[in-house]
């Protein structure tokens, strides 16, 4: 990643010079149009300038209808692909030395007018560069100048001499061909690129070298369409009165109105959802659904297509690039009814959008925090309103975000405040860590539990987040504990890798026999990880089925997909993972829910800190009791008499939301104030604290003396200084009013892209961010 930050004004020349915007002028002028072009195209290009750059037309180009069309410009030595964003009469920029465009390679704009103020709009706010950000509005394969058509996808077979070949004296010379061959053997259908990529990185040369011997042939293979739900499911359940009321406030709307749709866990959101998207199916009209996790999207797409008779898209990061376009194009030329998707697919181009849903609309996951970093939830409000259709935000804990909004009449309150039918909420347990000690991260009233609810044929799920055998690794001769080398944190220990490993850099190393400090054998693991607990119920409860959800079990394509059936159908009896849990999954026959370590959140020391934790325990704590059986949740804690859990399990997190929001309000902080985060990192600490320091100093001579409204914070060292064998810092902006933060941020911008200490540092500019570091 490449940042705008790091150009002084003679390095903007140079990359000027090479785009073409500043180039000499022998040879440079276009020869359709000579020095007096009728208009200029103002281009988009994935560049990390804070710029458009301009073009001259080719002959036959009209200045109508041109923005939302990619072009194919000269850009230095190479070519690129942009989005045509603009039609100027002129440049600024003599004409003589403008470049021509190539092509323009779409017959009509890909990007409709809306989807082109939203980015405009985003670019702006985010104060992101707006080649970068018209980037991320377009699957790979149209960012690479590929066509829109449903192309086929590549793929590899066996032929019939590759199934007679002798795979034992292939094995003798090549290895990973025989491997290979073997694999497309048991591959009536053939295997795709994605499909190969899963074996390493050497099947490519495997594959061409055993189709010079004729053994394999690539062939295409028919792309993916877009699945069709077959609408054949089983009558429609009975609306409890609350869901039938949130049904008809939100389809009695024909233009926009945001409607927060607050419902306790299992209280069927999901259904009032469905109602809402079949209302505009019978109208013609499409739905966005945006979820903040792939791993929500198969079990909702199961029931979307159980239940819907249309085809389902599906937008997320776990699919290849054709099936990525594939969706993409449904969505686009309406041939698919229900839009589907992670954070990116706000930016999905609909042909008749009726509605858009943010499932989970609390969940930090829907805002980006690396290169553009947008709130997808944010940008989908601001998308619904410039369409002019409703929104709704369902969560069973809003953010507090969301909460200020009611209150300020923005959006219309909806609630769900009970589970249909005989479900109910479940009994909330405290187990004092002080009076229970825990063996293998399990107390005895815990361990008492889960038999008693394995015996009575429930589920159980357990929360542990924290993934890897041990967070620390203990040399009891003299107290040291391993840390990584390039990062403020330790190593974590993987057993069954014998590994260590940091989960801040991804640095790994061999688990030492000895400490390195001392050179004693005295290594311990120290503390509770995913992996050390599934090991202690595997001797604990050996005749019933585990499953282990976590970053660690679920990196292959489609294996959160299995694990999570293997939930449903009843197979595995214990579930246990991290937070990847507790984000609207539906696992009817849990009865038990164990919370193993609820103090790492208690005392964090972000403002969020407390709302986090408090929608974590509600959401884990609710997947418990859905079905028909009751449910109980055990919360496993150094503090019972903590605050923030007495206030959750004696009144609900509605009653600790309005608490925490005084406090909030009281302190200045959101949702009642405006926050923009300057980052900074570099190898060296000095080179960050000049560069922040530098910021700060400019930031004093924009603001004045009063700061209208604005004040600085820092700049500090981030939470966690090294990360990657980096240093970093932040500093902190906090304004009353956004307009203002707005101006100001445009104008420090401009000022922070001229400073020369930003060239030592690598920095970023996060507005509203839902981290500080």
């Amino acid at each position: 990643m490449r940042y705008v930050h790091r150009f002084t004004p003679v390095v903007h020349r140079v990359i000027h010079r090479f785009c073409g915007q500043l180039l000499p002028v022998a040879g440079a002028a276009c020869p359709v149009h000579g020095v007096n072009p009728p208009f200029v195209f103002q281009v988009a290009v994935a560049t990390p300038l804070m710029q458009l750059f301009d073009y001259l037309p080719t002959a036959g180009d009209h200045p109508e209808t041109q923005r939302g069309r990619r072009v194919l410009i000269p850009f230095g030595r190479t070519q690129r692909i942009g989005v045509i964003v603009g039609v100027r009469d002129k440049s600024d920029i003599a004409a003589a030395k403008l470049r021509c465009v190539i092509r323009v390679l779409d017959a009509a704009p890909l990007l409709d007018a809306h989807l082109m103020a939203l980015l405009e709009w985003a670019a702006a706010y985010y104060q992101h560069p707006p080649g970068e950000v018209f980037a991320t509005a377009l699957p790979t394969l149209l960012r690479k100048g590929g066509e829109t058509h449903r192309a086929g996808v590549a793929c590899w077979r066996v032929t019939p001499d590759g199934r007679a070949a002798d795979l034992e004296a292939i094995g003798k010379r090549a290895r990973v061909q025989a491997r290979i061959l073997t694999l497309l053997r048991n591959a009536d259908a053939g295997l795709s690129k994605d499909d190969l990529d899963t074996t390493g990185s050497t099947w490519r040369r495997a594959c061409s070298t055993l189709e010079e011997k004729g053994l394999v042939e690539a062939f295409l293979r028919d792309a993916p369409r877009v699945e069709t739900g077959t609408g054949t499911s089983a009558t429609a359940p009975q609306l409890t009165d609350a869901q039938h009321q949130a049904v008809a406030s939100i389809t009695a709307s024909e233009s926009f109105d945001a409607f927060l749709l607050e419902g306790v866990t299992g209280s069927g959101k999901t259904e009032v959802y469905l109602r809402c998207i079949q209302h505009q199916l019978d109208a013609s009209r499409q739905s966005l659904v945006l979820v903040p996790e792939i791993g929500l999207t198969p079990q909702l797409v199961a029931r979307f297509r159980t239940r819907l008779d249309t085809p389902v898209a599906v937008l997320h990061s776990g699919l290849n690039d054709t099936e990525r376009l594939q969706a993409w194009c449904a969505a686009r030329d309406g041939s698919a009814g229900v839009v589907i998707g992670t954070r990116s697919a706000v930016f999905v181009p609909l042909a008749r959008p009726g509605l858009i849903v943010v499932d989970e609309e609390h969940d930090s996951s829907l805002k980006q925090q690396e290169g553009f970093r947008y709130s997808a939830r944010d940008l989908a409000v601001w998308r619904a309103h410039r369409l002019d259709v409703p929104i709704v935000l369902g969560s069973a804990t809003p953010s507090f975000e969301s909460l200020e909004n009611v209150q300020a009449g923005r959006y219309t309150r909806l609630v769900l405040p009970r589970r249909p039918g005989s479900a109910r909420q479940p009994h909330i347990r405290l187990v004092d860590l002080r009076k229970q000690p825990s063996k293998d991260g399990l107390t005895e009233p815990l361990r008492d539990a889960i038999g008693r609810h394995l015996a009575a044929d429930g589920q159980v799920l357990l929360y542990l987040n924290r993934r890897g055998f041990a967070p620390s690794l203990l040399c009891t001769a003299c107290g040291e504990l391993v840390e990584c080398r390039r990062c403020d944190a330790r190593m974590v220990v993987h057993q069954r890798r014998e590994r260590l490993i940091c989960h801040h850099c991804g640095a790994e190393r061999p688990l030492p026999s000895v400490c390195e400090a001392c050179d004693e054998p005295n290594l311990i693991p120290v503390g509770q990880g995913t992996e050390r607990l599934e090991d202690a119920l595997q001797r604990l409860y050996p005749q019933h089925a585990i499953v282990r959800i976590d970053r660690d079990t679920t990196r292959r394509r489609g294996e959160i997909g299995r694990k999570l059936e293997q939930v449903r159908s009843g197979v595995a009896r214990i579930l246990l993972g991290t937070q990847m849990l507790t984000k609207g999954h539906d696992f009817p026959n849990v009865t038990l829910v164990g919370i193993i370590d609820a103090d790492q959140g208690l005392f964090g020391t972000d403002f969020r800190a407390g709302e986090r934790l408090a929608q974590s325990f509600i959401q884990v704590a609710g997947r418990a009791g859905r079905g028909e059986r009751p449910g109980e949740v055990y919360i496993q804690t150094l503090f019972p008499d903590h605050p923030l859990l007495k206030v959750l399990i004696a009144n609900g997190y509605g009653h600790f939301a309005t608490e925490a929001m005084t406090e909030r309000r009281l302190a200045g902080w959101p949702p009642f104030a405006y926050l923009t985060l300057l980052r900074a990192e570099a190898p060296r600490r000095d080179a960050v604290f000049d560069f922040l320091d530098a910021a700060r100093a400019i930031s004093g001579e924009l603001l004045g003396t009063d700061g209208g409204g604005i004040r600085m914070l820092g700049p500090a060292a981030a939470p966690m200084e090294r990360r990657a064998g980096r240093y970093r810092g932040q500093l902190l902006v906090q304004a009353d009013h956004r307009g203002r933060m707005q101006r100001f941020i445009a104008n420090w911008r401009t000022r922070l892209d001229q400073l020369p200490a930003g060239r030592k540092t690598r920095w970023s500019i996060d507005v509203d961010p839902v981290e500080l570091f």
